[in-house]
């Protein structure tokens, strides 16, 4: 089998990996005159597909062969599915060449589990190690890394890397139980643990005598391959982002997969919900709300119909509308259809002027959705305008014409019972 065979293959299999975006790392370059390469500047475009996915980097397994049994994942041990290896030697090189060629601007390279977990990340972390010390690549590199690997290996793959991630796929044990028994939740955030501790290490070391470790982890949990709620969703995402400083928490919706297990579902789960978990993890990371507040214990999952934010202020009218002119930065943050940075504008312009709808509109405001939430100096809504229904059908998605059935119905077998057939 061929380099190019190798990659159609390993390519393939690393797309359904969401957690490969290189914001947020420290920017790297050779304008020193020594080195290959950098993460920015001329030539070194970041492109992402239309759901938020980064495709500027080599994206690749170094190998889809395992020895874990994971029934989501289509490279598990009992898939049929074709199998390649590449050598450490032979990603290097791709990823130089594709390089020089103004293709990526970095490297994303994760592995199926092959003899142990410390011999795979042995591999991994020569990759890293090759192209930093030998051929000393400035580009971005991105490793996935193994929990059940040594402690050294993933303080190693730290020292190479910009960012390291290991996914922790579903939420809950229970869930990990049934459908990938090799994994362990608590072995991965102690894993996680040793990385978060690394970083702030390296953060906290002034005269940088000690080697440089990744800026960020992230991860990575799949939607819909189990029976979790979107609070187990949120309420592991809030643990992460709380206990380690994660950088980002990925939401992949599910995406039934050949040979597919009967412990699976048979439908992917609509992808709007991978959105509005998105949405709501946005809305902890930035607007100070919290899992009980964006889920209620009636209303485990998200509405798919409208915004979590949205959502929320329709629950809690007993806190608006809102005066943009006195009240605080926090409570302005809960407005639907108000982002942060506006947010922090309106703070800032109403210490020279009052606050009219004039300048809202200047600062590109949603109105349709902001006004019904908000006192300006020139508007107070009315009770007709706070009505929760009439705003819940004004963002919700139209109304569409189911489709229709016209094949042959499927002929009942009688059954005969007492008293008669039915």
């Amino acid at each position: 089998m061929n380099t190019l065979q190798k990659l159609e293959i390993l390519a393939d299999a690393a797309k359904y990996d969401a957690s490969c975006a290189s914001s947020g790392a420290n920017r790297k370059d050779s304008s020193s005159g020594k080195g290959i390469g950098s993460t920015g500047g001329v030539g070194i475009c970041h492109s992402y597909t239309p759901d938020g996915r980064c495709v500027s980097l080599l994206k690749v397994l170094l190998t889809n062969v395992c020895l874990y049994d994971c029934h989501y994942c289509i490279n598990r041990r009992s898939s049929n599915v074709r199998r390649a290896r590449f050598t450490a030697e032979e990603v290097v090189n791709l990823t130089l060449d594709f390089y020089k060629r103004n293709y990526i601007e970095g490297l994303f390279l994760s592995s199926g589990i092959v003899r142990s977990a410390d011999f795979t990340m042995e591999q991994v972390v020569e990759v890293a190690r090759t192209l930093r010390e030998v051929h000393h690549f400035r580009g971005y590199i991105h490793l996935k890394t193994i929990p059940e690997a040594s402690d050294e290996l993933i303080a190693q793959a730290g020292k190479y890397a910009d960012r390291i991630s290991i996914n922790i796929e579903l939420p809950r044990q229970q869930d990990l139980k049934n459908l990938a028994p090799e994994k362990n939740i608590s072995r991965t955030r102690d894993a996680m643990q040793q990385i978060s501790g690394k970083i702030t290490e390296h953060k906290a070391e002034k005269s940088r005598k000690k080697p440089a470790f990744a800026t960020g982890q992230s991860t990575q949990m799949i939607v819909g391959a189990d029976q979790s709620k979107d609070v187990h969703f949120l309420k592991r995402a809030g643990d992460l982002y709380g206990n380690f400083k994660l950088r980002r928490v990925y939401y992949s919706a599910f995406s039934p997969i050949p040979d597919s297990s009967e412990r699976l579902p048979l439908k992917a789960p609509p992808l709007v919900r991978e959105h509005r978990l998105y949405q709501a993890d946005w809305l902890m990371r930035f607007y100070g709300f919290k899992v009980d507040e964006i889920t209620t214990k009636e209303q485990p999952n998200l509405d798919l119909d409208i915004d979590p934010k949205l959502s929320w202020a329709l629950r809690n009218r007993s806190f608006f509308p809102i005066d943009l002119n006195r009240a605080s930065l926090e409570m302005i943050l809960r407005i639907p259809g108000l982002g942060v940075r506006n947010a922090k504008r309106i703070v800032s312009i109403r210490r020279h002027t009052g606050l009219r709808i004039a300048d809202l509109i200047k600062l590109r405001v949603n109105l349709r959705k902001c006004l019904p939430f908000m006192i300006t100096q020139d508007h107070q809504p009315a009770n007709l305008e706070i009505d929760s229904e009439k705003i819940r059908a004004l963002h919700a998605p139209p109304a569409r014409q189911l489709e229709l059935d016209f094949e042959a119905p499927v002929a009942v077998p009688k059954v005969e019972v007492i008293g008669g057939e039915f």
